[in-house]
């Protein structure tokens, strides 16, 4: 990867249907930071169960590059494309990225999440995922923890305490 002035940024990459890990694995070849976020899923057959490491969300994959290397991301095998709104690639603030992986590494199983436009903005307070911003929710009665990813418009969400967030005052 050619080395630039620009500093790296989160860019959402859209991979080919059912390619994901591949494009991953040969981002990883290229020396390109890229981040695939896996889940548990358990997955039954005719003849068997199984649990295997599914993509968070389908079809999606993140490259922290600067935005004058993108070619290198798009001649990569699996890559579709960047994905892009108002003509602009769409870059991923940071704090998403980490909640995402905060989320996953603190060991919550996060479920797909309706987008959202409006909801309040939170802060965890205490736990693994302490400063973590994003919007609370609620789905089948209890109050959900939501981290939106924007570059990809998909967010993620995790059953959590009430007690352990406070209102983003902005």
């Amino acid at each position: 990867m050619i080395s630039s002035s620009n500093d790296p940024v989160w860019l959402a990459v859209y991979t080919k249907p059912r390619h994901e890990k591949v494009a991953d694995e040969w981002l990883k070849k290229k020396d390109i930071e890229s981040y695939l976020p896996l889940v548990k899923r358990h997955r039954q057959w005719k003849d068997r169960k199984k649990t295997v490491w599914m993509p968070l969300f389908r079809s999606y994959l993140f490259v922290h590059i600067p935005l004058v290397d993108s070619l290198y991301v798009l001649q990569t095998h699996g890559v579709h494309h960047i994905v892009n709104f108002n003509k602009k690639p769409a870059v991923i603030p940071d704090f998403q990225i980490e909640g995402v992986k905060k989320m996953l590494e603190g060991g919550y199983t996060p479920e797909p999440h309706d987008y959202m436009e409006v909801g309040e903005e939170v802060e965890i307070t205490t736990g693994p995922m302490k400063g973590i911003q994003g919007i609370l929710s609620r789905k089948d009665g209890g109050n959900r923890f939501v981290i939106k990813i924007d570059g990809i418009q998909q967010a993620i969400s995790v059953l959590i305490d009430p007690g352990k967030l406070k209102a983003i005052k902005r």
